[in-house]
Parts: C-alpha cells; structure tokens; sequence
C-alpha cells in the first residue's frame, strides 16, 4: 500500500497532468476496492451513499460528524487511491471551526477534501464564504501531507441560480488559495466553458447523463464526480431484481450478477 503522504502527492500530480481526471464515488470498502480494481486513478466520498447505506436520507445533520470521519477512515484504508471527501460545511459556520474537519479527515487517511458555503438553510454571505476558505486553505497547508482542497459553492445546486455569483465565489476562492473549485448543479456545458474559462485552478464538474467525459474536457474541465448517481444506480437495480422475483415470480435478474468466484477473487478470500 501507498503510504497517505504518497497517495496526497499522487493526487496533487494528476491535478498537474494533462487530461481530465474521473473520481467515482463509493460510499465502504468494498465499493471502494471494486472501482480500485477498475483502474481509476481516485475515488471520492458520497455524502448520499453513506447515508443511504445508514438507512438514512441525504440531508444536513443526517449523518453526524463522527459518522461521516469514520467513513472516510473505512474507504481510505480500503484502497491504495488517493481519497477526496465531501465534508458537508464542515459541520460549523465558524471558519476556523469548519476548517478543523480537514485534520480530522486527514488523520484518518483522506488527502482531498470539500467544504461547502452552504450552512444547512441557506448560503453564507459572500465575505463569510470567502473566510471560510481562507481558514480551509490554511489549515490545509498546515497538515503533514500533501492535501488538496476543494471549495465549493453551493449556488445552483440549492436552487439558486445566480452564475455571475456563483463565479465571483469561485474567483474569490481561487485568490484564497484552494486548489480545486467546485460548483455542483450546472447543467449544461456552455456553463460549464463559462466557468472554466473565468478561473485557472482546476475546475470539477458533477456528472449529469447529458454529459461525456470528451464533453467535459472540451469545456475546460480538470475532474469529474459522480456524486449520488452510482449509489442511486446499485440501489435502482436492486429494486429492479426484487420486484422481478416479487411481481414475475423470476430470477433473470441474477444472469446480470458478479459471479461467487469473481467476488471472492476481488475481496480476497479468506482475509
């Protein structure tokens, strides 16, 4: 296994490279070590996968914030893929308070990570989100490992659809120092070349079925994120098999399966 230091260096050089980068979301460690084997080069947290996987909605103060670090530490120490994960709003308003999920997040083995400028009811103010930056920026810097942060702002996706401040966000968020940017919610890819084109840092864009990934990287973009819809996914086809063998009384479902040995194969049997 990598060791967390060369897993965050690993992360930091592929920002760096050429190309665009596809960061699936698996919510355990299984989930985790199957997309490893695919060959993709990081994976991301899933606010919505872990919850689900709780039995629970997706939602502000759904998932505690224990919850949530522990999550991280099950998938970091599943794979040898450097981990970026979605830390909420860091479950504070305070900037130097929310910041602190960073390390925690960091000891557990994470060498990415967002925070949101959205308190749960509404988006912070922009000289409030800005600071919160600032205080992820420095308390990034400040870990043992190279760490990549992510700013996010919270506009479109909350129904707030405002793209001159969505940019004016992530421009003041760039001059703050995060290393990657995030607006969540676009939908389609003129947006996507707008934004891009009024920023320099890495730009991530979550995935709508519209979308390619030739798409994205014509338009500028440096990462992709699947978010829920690998979760939502797996869940929709489980709903599927069991209303087969419950309304046709069949098992065709199954045809469609992971074969026993393959899975122990994957999982390693016996460990």
């Amino acid at each position: 296994m990598r060791t967390q230091a060369e897993k965050g260096r690993l992360f930091k050089e592929r920002h760096a490279k050429p190309g665009i980068l596809i960061l699936p979301n698996p919510w355990d460690a299984g989930t985790a070590k199957l997309l490893q084997s695919l060959g993709f080069e990081a994976l991301a947290t899933t606010s919505l996968g872990m919850a689900n996987a709780l039995g629970r909605p997706d939602g502000e103060g759904s998932v505690s914030r224990a919850e949530l670090i522990e999550n991280c530490r099950v998938i970091a120490e599943a794979t040898d893929l450097p981990v970026n994960a979605d830390l909420e709003n860091g479950y504070a308003d305070e900037p130097k308070e929310a910041a602190t999920i960073l390390r925690d997040a960091a000891a557990v083995g994470i060498v990415g990570g967002s925070i949101e400028d959205w308190s749960g009811e509404k988006i912070y103010d922009f000289n409030h989100a800005v600071e919160r930056v600032v205080a992820g920026v420095e308390m990034a810097r400040s870990l043992p490992v190279p760490f990549t942060f992510v700013a996010r702002a919270e506009n479109l996706i909350r129904g707030r659809v405002d793209l001159d401040d969505t940019i004016k966000r992530l421009q003041a968020f760039e001059k703050a120092g995060a290393d990657v940017l995030y607006a969540p919610g676009i939908t389609d890819l003129a947006m996507v070349a707008t934004i891009c084109k009024s920023v320099s840092k890495p730009v991530n864009v979550l995935s709508v079925p519209d979308f390619t990934v030739a798409d994205l990287a014509r338009a500028g973009a440096k990462r992709i994120s699947l978010g829920s819809k690998l979760t939502t996914y797996c869940y929709g086809m489980l709903q599927g098999a069991a209303r087969e063998m419950l309304e046709n009384g069949t098992f065709e479902f199954s045809r469609a399966g992971m074969p026993f040995g393959k899975a122990q194969e994957l999982f390693g049997s016996g460990r």
